[in-house]
């Protein structure tokens, strides 16, 4: 399977599984200058911002830690560009991150804090 189409395949299945705990979906693989966000959904009254990471194997600390700093910086500025752009920038908002890897799916709620 190529890399683009297994993203695609794993970002349905995050999206799948976040409706399943509650959430709606606001937008998908919404793109800025600085970078993409897989998912925007609606958590309540919470805007969530989130990243999703696949890795065959849990070596080097796995998919949720392979969110680096720099690109959490991507998504922070991305999502400042999203909430800019639809005026909602008084929306409480949250970055997530849906780690999929062969053990299985997890969650992880408030994965990081808004560098930029």
């Amino acid at each position: 399977m190529k890399t683009i189409e297994r993203g695609n395949l794993n970002e349905r299945v995050a999206l799948n599984y976040l409706k399943a705990e509650g959430l709606k979906p606001v937008t998908s693989n919404y793109h800025s200058r600085h970078g993409e966000i897989d998912l925007v959904m609606q958590d309540g009254e919470i805007l969530v911002f989130i990243e999703v990471r696949y890795r065959r194997a849990n070596n080097f600390g796995g998919a949720a830690m392979s969110v680096t700093p720099a690109k959490q910086r991507k998504i922070a500025l991305t999502a400042l560009h999203f909430l800019q752009r639809n005026k909602l920038t008084e929306h409480q908002c949250r970055f997530d991150v849906v780690a999929i890897s062969a053990e299985g799916t997890s969650w992880i709620k408030s994965a990081f804090n808004s560098p930029a």
